[in-house]
C-alpha cells in the first residue's frame, strides 16, 4: 500500500519541524539527527521517512551512510503556497496596529 503523505501534516509536528531546522545548513546522518534527539532512533528515522516521503528531504547515499539534506525545490513549493496568506496576515496587523494608534492618541 503507497500512502501519500501531505506535507502540511508532516511539518505539524514539532520534531519534524526541528529535523528541518538542523538540516536548513549542512546535510546529516540518521544517527548525527538523531543524537539531536531524547527520542528513540528508530522514531526519528521514522520522522526522517515522513519528510522524505513527503518530499521535503532527499537521501544521498555516500559509501555506507546515507546523508540526509532539505529538498529546497519542495520547501520553495510550500513557501509560495502560504506567501499570500503570510501577507494578508501581515496587512491585517498593520490595519490593527494603525487603528490601536489612533485609539491611544484620543485617550
Amino acid at each position: 500500500m503507497n500512502l501519500r503523505r501531505d506535507v502540511f501534516q508532516a511539518i505539524a509536528d514539532p520534531t519534524r519541524r526541528a529535523i528541518l531546522l538542523l538540516l536548513a545548513t549542512q546535510s546529516m546522518t540518521a544517527g548525527a539527527i538523531a543524537s539531536n534527539f531524547d527520542t528513540a532512533r528508530p522514531t526519528v528515522s521514522k520522522h526522517l521517512q515522513i519528510l522524505t516521503q513527503c518530499e521535503l528531504l532527499k537521501q544521498k547515499q555516500e559509501g555506507r551512510e546515507n546523508y540526509y539534506q532539505i529538498n529546497a525545490k519542495k520547501m520553495k513549493e510550500v513557501a509560495d503556497f502560504i506567501e499570500p496568506f503570510r501577507k494578508m496576515w501581515d496587512d491585517r496587523f498593520n490595519k490593527l496596529e494603525t487603528i490601536m494608534k489612533k485609539y491611544k492618541t484620543k485617550k
